[in-house]
């Protein structure tokens, strides 16, 4: 920022908040006229020159006012209070919803989704608890026709794997009952590897059962994160910049593309452990169908042991300081609810409690 003076600063501020409520360009008549700034409407156009030949702005057309560039709304991020809290009376209405449920990972991260998006007037973009390490917690096979079974198989961190097979002969719902209680009981809170080693005097059925469990297993420990979820595409398709537009299009597209938009958040967040809240903005010159787009991220849960990601995406212009305190607040507010999981989950495995 050494490259622009104290009052440039105070005016790149004003042209951010003033184009980020109204979407329109600013030109200087609008900031004397509303904000008393004790100089001229030509100092200003001077001013507002030189930032957008330092390239915090840019003009769209020639008549018209000025635009953030991503350098603005990078400018603009940094000098946001980013510890900022959202109103109390909200942050307990919230946290109010999440003790109302019972104890259900999946349950908790669709209401986190619905909640972020209502709050942010944006996309929520939120992945399900991921173990670093799969562990079964309990597993459940559910005749469903003929020979085939659901396994329902739920991991420690409360991360819920679901999956059909067949048998090659049918088997009464008693029977896998009873085996899906004996592996939950041999092997509550193992890692495949350890599953493996002691998977001794099973009989066939219980042999065959146990290796759904452990290809589960072992295609959940290959997986970068867990389930995406996403809530509030309608509100980003409302704003002006994105009304029938290609803009629109790139967008949902990003949105549609799950795996792409897992990467991108697994490659955000890879090496913070702290749960800081990162911004992405434009797409950063790496995501191009990103540019008129910022993603604001945060990690949650228990580090190296369970974790996932919580986000916004949005238009560039969007209220970057409310985003980030209503995703700080959701980051944290899931990540205790995830370590109770692993509290109770370890009680659980130790016979101090019944499940």
């Amino acid at each position: 920022m050494d490259d622009i003076t104290d009052r440039q600063k105070v005016l790149l501020t004003l042209i951010m908040h003033e184009y980020i409520n109204q979407a329109n360009p600013i030109g200087s008549k609008i900031l004397v006229e509303r904000f008393n700034l004790g100089m001229s409407s030509a100092t200003v156009r001077n001013e507002m020159s030189y930032l957008t030949e330092m390239g915090y702005l840019r003009q769209p057309h020639t008549s018209a006012g000025r635009v953030p560039t991503e350098k603005g709304y990078r400018f603009f991020v940094g000098r946001l209070d980013l510890q900022r809290e959202i109103p109390v009376a909200i942050r307990r209405t919230i946290t109010h919803q999440f003790y109302q449920m019972r104890n259900d990972v999946e349950q908790w991260v669709r209401l986190a989704a619905t909640i972020l998006a209502d709050q942010s007037k944006a996309a929520s973009i939120i992945t399900a608890p991921h173990p670093a390490s799969a562990k079964l917690k309990h597993v459940e096979f559910i005749s469903t026709r003929g020979r085939q079974i659901l396994m329902v198989l739920v991991l420690i961190g409360g991360e819920i794997r679901q999956r059909i097979q067949s048998l090659t002969e049918p088997v009464s719902q008693v029977n896998l009952s009873a085996v899906g209680t004996e592996i939950t009981t041999l092997f509550q809170g193992f890692e495949v590897e350890r599953i493996r080693k002691s998977s001794k005097d099973l009989t066939d059925l219980e042999s065959d059962l146990l290796q759904w469990v452990i290809e589960e297993m072992e295609f959940t420990d290959s997986m970068v994160s867990g389930q995406l979820y996403t809530d509030g595409i309608t509100n980003v398709l409302a704003e002006p910049e994105f009304f029938d537009s290609e803009e629109a299009r790139k967008a949902l597209r990003v949105l549609e593309e799950r795996s792409m938009l897992q990467d991108l958040m697994a490659r955000t967040i890879q090496n913070d452990e702290e749960g800081n809240v990162q911004v992405i903005i434009g797409g950063e010159g790496n995501w191009d169908d990103l540019r008129q787009c910022s993603i604001v991220l945060s990690k949650y849960g228990a580090p190296g042991i369970a974790s996932g990601t919580i986000g916004v995406l949005g238009p560039i212009r969007m209220a970057y300081g409310q985003t980030i305190s209503t995703v700080r607040f959701m980051s944290g507010l899931l990540s205790d609810l995830v370590l109770q999981t692993l509290f109770d989950d370890q009680l659980v495995s130790s016979g101090e409690v019944d499940e």
